[in-house]
This record gives C-alpha cells, structure tokens and sequence, in this order.
C-alpha cells in the first residue's frame, strides 16, 4: 500500500488539475461536452488506481484537507452575494426550488417503483433516490444509519455510499453534454457583434486573468477565515437542536452576513474577483481531491439490480433538466446553464454543479444570475426540502409495515 501524506495528497491534486486540463484542452469529445477539468483528471485518475487495486496495489490519500477546502468554497459563495442580488434573484430561486422539490419526490417514487418491480426491499428505493442522489454521501450516511438500526435493512451504508459516489461520478458528467444540447435551442447572449459583451462576475468564468495585490490577497483570505472559524462555531452552538444545520451552511450564511454587514456600515467593499480567484482554487482542489479519492470498486460492488435502478435515475435526471427545469425556468441561455447546475446536485453535490456550469460558461460566455441561484438551493434549501420529502414516504402505510 502506498500512502500519500498532506503534501503528497495536494501534489497529487495540483496534478490532476494540470491532467485535466490537458485533457479538455487536446480531447475534442470533453470539450465539446463541457466535461469540467477537475471531473476529467479526477476520474481518469481513479480508473488508474482501480487498476493498480486489481494488482494489489492500493494508493491512499490524505483527505483532511478536503473539507477546509469545501467549507473555504463556501465561504466564498456568502461573501459573492449581496443582498441586491438576492432580492434580483427572488423570483428566480423560489421557481427553481419548486423544479428541485419535484425531482425529489420523482427520484424516490422512481426508486421505490424499480425496487418492486425488481424484488428488492422498498427501502432500498429510498436509498438509492434523493437519500443519496441529492443528498450525497454526508446524507446517506446518515439515512443508511437509521435504515439499519430501525428498520434492520443489511448493508444499508454500504449501499448509501456506493450510490453516493455513483451520483457523485455522473452528476459531473452528463451536465455538460445537458447543456450542450439545450443551448442549440437558444441564443447565446454577446454571440452578435453589435453587442457589447459584459464582463464576468464571481464564478462565472474562472480561467479568466484577474487583478489581485499581496494586501488585498489577505484581506480577502482573512474574511475566508472568520467565516469559517464563525461559521463552525455556530455550527456547535446548533447542534442537537431543532435548528441543526450542515456545517457548510452556517460557514455560508456567516459569509453572507459578513460581505452585507461591512457595506452596510461603510466599512469595507468585498473585492469580488479576488473573492471569485480564491473559490474557484478551492473548488477545483476540493473537487480533484474528492475524485481521484473516489473508491470505484464500490460501484462495482452493486448489484445488477441496484446498477439498473441508479442508471435509470441518471437517464430521469437528465430528461427533468431538459423537459422541466429548462422550460420553467425559461427556456434560454441561462436556463441551460441552470439545467446543467441542476444535474450537477440532482445527482451529485453543489461543488459538482458549479463546476458543470463554469464548464459551461468558460466556453460560451457569462450567466450571472446562476451562480446565485444554485449555491442557495443547493446548499441550503435542498437538505430542508430533502429531510421533508424522505420523511413524507416513510410515513406512507406501505412503510408502516416494513
């Protein structure tokens, strides 16, 4: 066994971002499906160690720095939004949650459905639908607890994780060719030379050459940091109480605050593109990490059964971005950038879905409002929404009496 350490692991990273790229750069099929960078490297990385398993060669990473790097993404999604933002993109977000909460009660009745049909525990169904598609592994753990303590289904968290990652795979992979295909409906905006083009904000375009100064460097890393210290101390204060919150969130809501209070008070204006710099280096490491670290031999442990109940929920996915969530949410450019967030946390993670859109508007121009609207939903109102949703089917007669 060889065992990478902390630096080893962000080498090994730093690696696969570079991998990545050149991949997308020199493979016309992942360009031209907007596979993102950090999902190409990644996963051709974990087909290697796949391998090298198979030959009894197994490589280990260090993951503690996964998490600081997901909660410093975060972080910088509060510090991105201010309030006029958020009041712009009301109608916006209250739209895109009904689209979510819909293919939430699909995804569980699509998965309770299949299991009967093919002869498996109902419960089953429920694992393998928004428990953990949009709920990801933190999600399944914690539902693969209780379906074992409670309700004594065998092997429940092993199957959680499992379906976790497959969703965590595919979600990074059919949002780009989602979007490929919906934008050959529309019209891109700034495709025409009279329009000015506008320049990018936030997260929109992350290869794109920004202005930054050692001073404002730390400024900006130093409102990273209270977030995140602030942000896990609320985290403690809530914990087992009825207000209990993921972690992510509260490091969120604690940016959001910080980026509105200091301008509020004339105090300080958030240099956004900075801002933007630090939570696209986050993302993509966090994103390189959780890949390459990905256990693909636990996908091949499913069951044939439970792979034909995943591989359905993948193909429902796809087709509720493109006949739902693209015509709700109004059949443009930026609905199809929308669609392609959405298959990124429908089936993965919110860090997924900003890499599918960024894929996306790295090649064919900004969509601004978007990159509000997902981190919102997919960090916040999702995990609310999910919990009802699973809990309304469990409370149904049928599982009364399993």
């Amino acid at each position: 066994m060889i065992q990478l350490d902390f630096y080893g692991t962000l080498v090994a990273a730093s690696l696969v971002l570079l991998l990545g790229r050149g991949l997308v750069t020199r493979v016309g099929v992942l360009r031209n499906f907007n596979i993102p960078e950090p999902v190409a490297g990644g996963l051709l990385v974990a087909v290697v160690l796949l391998v090298l398993r198979a030959l009894d060669i197994e490589v280990r990473f260090d993951t503690s720095l996964q998490a600081p790097l997901m909660l410093a993404f975060f972080a910088t999604i509060g510090l991105s939004a201010d309030f006029a933002s958020l009041k712009k993109g009301g109608r916006v977000v209250g739209i895109f949650i009904l689209a979510v909460a819909g293919l939430l009660i699909l995804q569980n009745a699509m998965g309770i459905g299949l299991a009967t049909l093919l002869g498996l525990d109902p419960l089953m169904g429920l694992l393998t639908g928004s428990i953990t598609l949009a709920g990801g592994h933190g999600t399944g753990a914690a539902w693969g607890t209780v379906f074992s303590e409670k309700y004594g289904l065998a092997s429940a968290s092993e199957l959680a994780m499992a379906s976790a990652t497959f969703g965590l795979v595919l979600g990074g992979l059919i949002g780009g060719p989602v979007a490929r295909l919906l934008i050959k409906r529309v019209e891109v905006p700034g495709c025409h030379a009279q329009e000015a083009p506008r320049l990018p904000k936030g997260f929109e375009q992350p290869n794109r050459e920004r202005s930054i100064t050692p001073f404002s460097f730390i400024e900006t890393l130093a409102l990273i940091a209270v977030s995140l210290l602030v942000g896990n101390l609320l985290n403690g204060l809530l914990h087992g109480t009825a207000f209990e919150l993921p972690t992510f969130v509260c490091v969120l809501f604690v940016g959001v605050v910080l980026r509105n209070g200091l301008s509020a008070f004339g105090l300080y204006q958030v240099f956004e593109r900075e801002v933007s710099v630090l939570g696209n280096v986050s993302l993509s490491l966090f994103l390189a990490i959780a890949l390459m670290s990905l256990k693909l031999w636990d996908l091949a442990a499913l069951a044939l059964p439970i792979f034909i109940i995943l591989a359905v929920q993948t193909l429902v996915m796809a087709l509720f971005a493109v006949f739902v969530t693209f015509r709700i949410m109004g059949r443009n450019y930026d609905a199809a950038v929308l669609a392609a967030g959405h298959c990124g946390f429908g089936l993965g993670a919110t860090p997924t879905a900003i890499a599918n859109m960024q894929a996306v508007t790295q090649r064919y121009g900004p969509s601004q409002i978007e990159f509000l609207v997902v981190p919102m939903v997919g960090a916040f109102f999702i995990d609310i929404i999910n919990v009802i949703v699973i809990k309304l089917y469990l409370a149904l007669p049928f599982f009364a009496a399993v």
